[in-house]
């Protein structure tokens, strides 16, 4: 850490010797412009970092010191660092990048040290900027779809599964690297019956495929996605019309692929073409098929495990970057379906199920 920190020429360390179960660290900042971005409005960033950690943060000029047992002063001096070369890179720095820079740095603080540093991997980017991991998992998910040609997304609602594969997909479409996106879900209600919806097809499974616009809006101007759906280079469609044909040199998505039967699974796996890369997410704990039916999902996960080249990328409630809320949402949702011994619900990183 000293080490890294010696390279950096905007920082400069100093650390006092405190008992073995405290520790404090002095950061210096040469920039005083960018200082009330890196603190916050009121210092609201650096009360929640102190809220978070347990440490004490204490600020006089461009001076912070960091006191606290030695771990925790670790991970709030590697939030603060990254936070702060995020500003010197432009970035924006709000409540979600806090919440965000204190993730990786618990991450970091959890890796094997042989292992890369994950603010290290590389961003996604796009027309509208790029796209940075929140979470560790989402640092490795990104690591994934830059490394195979076929990676599943498995994890809870909120974790970025879709919204980063989307962003990668826009990604290679605009270095040229896939002729087109093609986006797909399956058309299945969340425990409702909507009966028979009004309009031409694209009207009827639009509200299904919402979530996939919403996502392209995030990438591209609304007038660039509208264009490039009239010229084919996006296609967003339901599953039904995956079957008999072949997906070249293009990124596929299959969102919410936990409702997604057996045969439609492997129907839109085999779809796959020259120079086609693809992704697959879902969460197995909302599946939506009738009483008795098996998802593709579930059993991809078990047929594929040993395939070479597909790659799998697990999130849990530790990921979700929305609302903090959604996170123990889950969590509470995941140890009452656990205690109810409901299979395939307790899931770890590396496995379907614990």
């Amino acid at each position: 850490m000293t080490q890294a920190l010696a390279t950096a020429p905007n920082w400069a360390r100093a650390a006092r010797q405190l008992p073995p179960e405290s520790r404090s660290v002095t950061l210096q900042f040469d920039d005083n412009a960018l200082l009330p971005l890196l603190y916050g409005e009121h210092d609201r960033h650096l009360a929640r970092i102190e809220q978070k950690l347990g440490v004490r943060l204490n600020s006089r000029g461009n001076r912070l010191t960091i006191s606290g047992s030695p771990e925790r002063t670790e991970i709030a001096e590697t939030a603060l660092r990254n936070l702060w070369r995020g500003l010197e890179r432009g970035n924006h720095v709000g409540s979600a990048e806090v919440e965000a820079a204190l993730r990786m740095a618990e991450g970091e603080a959890e890796q094997d040290p042989r292992l890369p540093g994950l603010g290290d991997l590389p961003q996604i980017r796009t027309r509208r900027g790029a796209i940075a991991p929140r979470t560790p998992a989402q640092s490795a998910y990104m690591d994934a779809l830059a490394r195979n040609e076929m990676v599943f997304g498995i994890g809870p609602a909120g974790t970025g599964k879709t919204y980063l594969a989307v962003a990668h997909g826009v990604a290679l479409l605009l270095a040229g690297q896939v002729d087109r996106i093609v986006l797909s879900r399956p058309a299945v209600e969340a425990g409702e019956r909507l009966g028979f919806l009004p309009g031409d097809m694209k009207e009827k499974v639009d509200p299904y495929l919402r979530p996939l616009y919403d996502a392209l809006h995030d990438m591209m101007p609304a007038d660039q996605v509208a264009r490039r759906i009239a010229a084919g280079e996006i296609e967003i469609a339901p599953l039904a019309f995956m079957r008999g044909r072949t997906l070249a040199h293009c990124f596929a998505i299959l969102d919410e692929a936990q409702n997604t039967t057996a045969a439609q699974m492997k129907m839109f796996l085999t779809r796959m073409g020259e120079g086609t890369r693809m992704a697959i997410t879902g969460d197995p704990t909302q599946v939506d098929l009738p009483p008795g039916a098996t998802s593709g999902l579930v059993e991809a996960l078990r047929v594929l495990r040993e395939v070479p080249g597909i790659g799998f990328a697990h999130f849990d409630e530790r990921d979700v970057v929305r609302h903090p809320l959604v996170g123990r949402i889950v969590a509470a949702y995941g140890r009452a379906d656990a205690a109810r011994g409901q299979p395939g619900r307790a899931k770890d990183r590396d496995g379907i199920g614990k």
